[in-house]
């Protein structure tokens, strides 16, 4: 007799494949870096100081005592979380020019996951700008709308010129090159 024609069998939602992503596309939880996790509960705290107002030692206070919060880097946390709300007003003007809808029409998801983005293409020269983007987007994927990834990503693809200029020349300079036989 086999397993598969009892009932409960048959209600079973199909195995997923065991790969580092979920059926939307976003890394799964395992496989996210101490740095990735900062940068989910930092967007976290972004997200409830433009809904909602809320002041940034008391988002901080709330954040360090959600569930993971152990796991994720503190101190890049740190750095997104204040330089991100301290420097708002900077950052949007950075970003302002190249939208295509007044900054208020932006979900406040994809907003703050384009601070997080300039932050760290301006002051975290660690972390290469194709890092950054990869970051950016796998945050939009995973908390923002439907396409909101594709707008993260041109929005912050334009940007990076202007703020990791040698890097960015030297990166898709040696792209566009062919190797030597």
């Amino acid at each position: 007799m086999s397993d598969m024609n009892t009932p409960a069998a048959s209600k079973r939602p199909p195995r997923q494949a065991r790969t580092g992503v979920t059926s939307t596309g976003a890394r799964k939880a395992g496989s996210k870096s101490d740095r990735s996790r900062s940068r989910e509960f930092a967007l976290q705290g972004l997200y409830q100081h433009l809904v909602g107002g809320n002041a940034v030692d008391d988002i901080d206070t709330f954040t360090r005592d959600l569930a993971g919060f152990s796991k994720a880097d503190a101190v890049h946390f740190d750095a997104l979380l204040q330089g991100c709300i301290a420097e708002a007003a900077q950052l949007d003007a950075l970003i302002v020019h190249l939208l295509d809808r007044p900054l208020a029409e932006i979900s406040p998801i994809e907003h703050g996951i384009m601070w997080i983005g300039v932050y760290e293409l301006s002051h975290c020269p660690d972390v290469p700008w194709r890092v950054v983007l990869n970051e950016c987007i796998e945050l939009a994927k995973e908390f923002g709308g439907t396409d909101g990834h594709k707008y993260v990503n041109a929005v912050l693809n334009g940007i990076a010129p202007t703020l990791r200029a040698a890097e960015v020349e030297s990166d898709r300079g040696s792209r566009g090159k062919k190797p030597r036989a």
